[in-house]
């Protein structure tokens, strides 16, 4: 099992920066892959971002390309997102996950989902 928290969500203006924080509890946290995920309402979970096991590789979907950043730190068994640039259309539950399957954008191919953090932008 793992236990995951994020933390760090909020309404800020467009145009501003958030950094969310997802910390793991439980199995050796830096065995999986680690993924971000949003959803907005009435629509589906979307992917954000994916970091490798070690952190050297990112992968980032192409909405966010260029103001989101994923980062790791497997001493603090913690991921983040760096926001920047934010827009309207980023307002979402951000979620985090452990990467179980093969896939970076399909939700079904990960697990142990964190109970998410509210951002909002406004315009």
């Amino acid at each position: 099992q793992v236990q995951l928290v994020e933390s760090g969500g909020g309404l800020v203006q467009a145009g501003g920066s958030l950094r969310l924080s997802c910390a793991a509890s439980g199995r050796t946290f830096n065995n999986y892959a680690m993924g971000w995920f949003r959803q907005a309402p009435g629509k589906e979970r979307e992917f954000v971002a994916v970091i490798s096991r070690s952190g050297g590789t990112t992968y980032n979907a192409g909405s966010v390309k260029g103001r989101f950043a994923i980062s790791r730190d497997n001493a603090k068994n913690t991921v983040y997102l760096q926001m920047n640039s934010l827009k309207p259309e980023d307002t979402a539950v951000y979620y985090c996950a452990v990467r179980i399957g093969n896939s970076n954008y399909d939700p079904n191919e990960y697990n142990y989902w964190g109970q998410g953090t509210q951002v909002t932008v406004s315009s």
